[in-house]
Parts: C-alpha cells; structure tokens; sequence
C-alpha cells in the first residue's frame, strides 16, 4: 500500500524568507531569489553547508536557473531540482522536498521559488493540434462566467463577489511582502471592468519576487540545536491531477478531491481550520475553493464574509497574506510563499495580520486547472 507523507517521519517548516512581490523591474531573478534563500537560513539558524538538497520551483526562467543562483552562496556539490508545474511549481517544491525529508534521505532541505515575466506572454510549445477556444477564451473571461453562473445560483450581487477583493486588499496593506499594498472600497474594486463583472483589482498582478523555505527533520533541528518552538509541522501534503470527463469547472473539482486527501491525512476536520491561503488569483476562486474545501456550505460564503467570518479574527483568518488578488502571483514563489505565511501566523509572528492563537492552516494551489496541491500546517 502506498504510503502518505503522514505515515513517515515528521516534516517541519524551520525557517521562511521572501523577496518582496513587486511589479517588473530591473532586479535580476538571481537578486530576488537569493534575498529569500538568504533570509529563510537566518530566519531558521542554518548556513548553507548545513542543506543537503535545494529544490527550485520556477515557470517563467528557461532552463536550469537555479545554478547560476545558488552558486553565489557557494559551490556545496549538492542536488539541486527544478520543479515547473505552471501555478502550482512552488507548491511542488514544498511537497517533493517533504518527500526528502520524510523518507529519511536528507535532514535539512530548501524550497525556493523565483521568477520574473522577461516576455509579454508566457511561452508554451506548439502542441501541433489546434485549439479551436485559444483566442476567444481568456481565464479572465472563465472568471467572469463562473462569477456570473455564481451570482446567479446563489442569489448574490457582483458586489457582493468584489468583497472578496476588499478584504484581501485591506489585508495586503498590512504585510510588506505584498505588491499591492492598499486598502481598496468596494466603489474602487468595483472600477475599471475587464471581463463581465470582473474588475481589475479583482485578478491578480503581474509581478516578480522570491519566496524560500527550509525544511527539517526533528533529528535535523536537535543536530543543528534550532529553535523548535518555532518549528511548525507539514502535517500533511496531498496532490493530483484532472480527472477524465466534462466538467466545466475542473480547478474546483480537482481541488474538493485534493482537500479531501489533505485533510484526512491530517486528521482534522474542515471546520478546525484558522488559516487558509488559496489560489484566488480572481476574486470568484477564493469563494469556489473554500466551499469546495468544506469550511462553510455551498452558497454560504458571501454571507458570512459580511459578517466578518473570513476576516483575520474571525472565525477562519482566509487570505491574510492578501492572497494571490494582493500579495501577488509571480508564479513560482506563490505556492511557498503560502507556506511561509501560514508559519508566520502559526508562530504568532504575522504582527498586524496575525489571527489569534491559529493552530492549523492549509495552503492550496492548482496549476492551469490540470493539478492541485495542498498542505496543512498544524503548531
């Protein structure tokens, strides 16, 4: 029978680090990605001699980017991997790398994720077969058609979808990682249509950053003499990929499928969690997901959002980081930098967005609707 990162030895997120998200610049990727690396060692204590293996999720870099990296915090001779898996590359760092450490094979390993958009569009190979909906079907006009099928089933307003986006905004304010930084009104979110009743503020930048974590076994942390009250547990890691048929909105499917595994695999229930980060890259994704990962009952989310369930405070803290609206999306960070920030907040480190006395989080991404990954953290 196959086994689960759970039934191996425990896995613990020992140290975070990030570039900023920030919009274009003239910052070289080696410059953001190392930022991340250089803060998630001190943050956990270690020198770079101390890591046994890197594993370096990016989407947008070309080939092999993580060498000419990594080699600036010295020539150590130990395996580097490169993860591209669209959306969800970071994500799949964090999971391979607690496969490594897991298994027994290394006891300290880091994640890195880095990128920067050095093209107008993202290149993909020709596929040689023609794709009849390419020039005609945007994801930002999906977004809008599952936004509009929402509002209708459910009896909401497309005002009321946008207060998805003003709570993640006024919640990227507060954190210095975040590229957009500014509290919005539902009047501004409401502004600028790109799509049917999707709005700007209500799809996620494009942007560039870095995001690391290191990850350790309990006989890494006792070896090294870190700090294990600030050591947080992966508790478990879960993945898939699209089912055949017909479905319309495969990204929820896929994702109520892999939320199921994560959390059985971490013994809690839906309702335990406090921290969620999801791919909210627009507004209506952060409403499907967290239904679809059982926190509240389909059609249920607009109202408790008005009653501040999903605020930090509130019954379960959704998004503190800002969330892909606004802490950003620069695509291979994204999914670790989720990582980092429910540890921040399972430290009690999260300052301004700090959710109290938060215990358990998960961190769910998918990858161009084709795979998903989500990790629960539990202090």
């Amino acid at each position: 029978m196959a086994k689960l990162i759970s039934d191996l030895r425990p896995v613990y997120v020992v140290g975070i680090g990030f570039h900023p998200y920030q919009r274009s610049s003239e910052t070289s990727y080696v410059q953001l990605g190392l930022t991340a690396v250089r803060e998630a060692l001190a943050d956990a204590g270690v020198s770079w001699e101390d890591v046994e293996s890197s594993y370096v999720a990016h989407a947008l870099l070309g080939m092999a980017a993580g060498r000419p990296m990594l080699r600036h915090l010295g020539d150590s001779g130990r395996p580097i991997v490169h993860i591209e898996n669209a959306s969800a590359s970071g994500s799949a760092a964090v999971r391979h790398a607690c496969m490594e450490v897991a298994s027994g094979i290394s006891d300290v390993v880091l994640a890195v994720g880095v990128d920067k958009r050095e093209r107008p569009e993202v290149y993909r190979a020709s596929t040689g077969l023609p794709d009849l909906a390419e020039d005609s079907i945007l994801p930002f006009t999906h977004f809008a058609l599952l936004t509009d099928e929402y509002v209708h089933k459910y009896g909401v307003t497309p005002e009321d979808m946008a207060l998805v986006a003003v709570k993640n905004h006024a919640n990227g304010a507060k954190n210095i990682n975040a590229q957009r930084q500014k509290v919005r009104t539902i009047e501004e979110v409401m502004s600028r249509p790109i799509s049917g009743s999707i709005t700007a503020l209500q799809c996620t930048p494009i942007g560039e950053g870095g995001a690391a974590v290191i990850l350790a076994s309990e006989e890494g942390i006792k070896r090294l003499g870190l700090d294990m009250g600030r050591a947080v547990r992966i508790a478990s890691s879960a993945a898939g990929s699209e089912r055949a048929g017909n479905n319309l909105n495969p990204d929820t499917a896929l994702t109520a499928d892999i939320m199921r595994l994560a959390i059985a695999q971490a013994q809690i229930a839906a309702t335990d969690l406090e921290i969620l980060e999801v791919h909210d890259a627009f507004s209506v994704e952060e409403l499907l997901y967290a239904e679809a990962i059982g926190i509240c009952k389909p059609g249920h989310y607009v109202p408790m959002l008005k009653e501040g369930a999903w605020n930090i405070g509130g019954h379960c803290a959704v998004s503190p980081s800002g969330g892909l609206l606004a802490m950003g999306h620069p695509v291979g960070p994204t999914g670790i930098g989720q990582v980092g920030e429910i540890t921040r907040q399972l430290r009690g480190e999260a300052g301004a967005r700090q959710h109290k006395n938060a215990k358990t989080g998960l961190a769910h991404m998918v990858g161009v609707g084709a795979v998903c990954y989500a990790h629960v953290l539990m202090k």
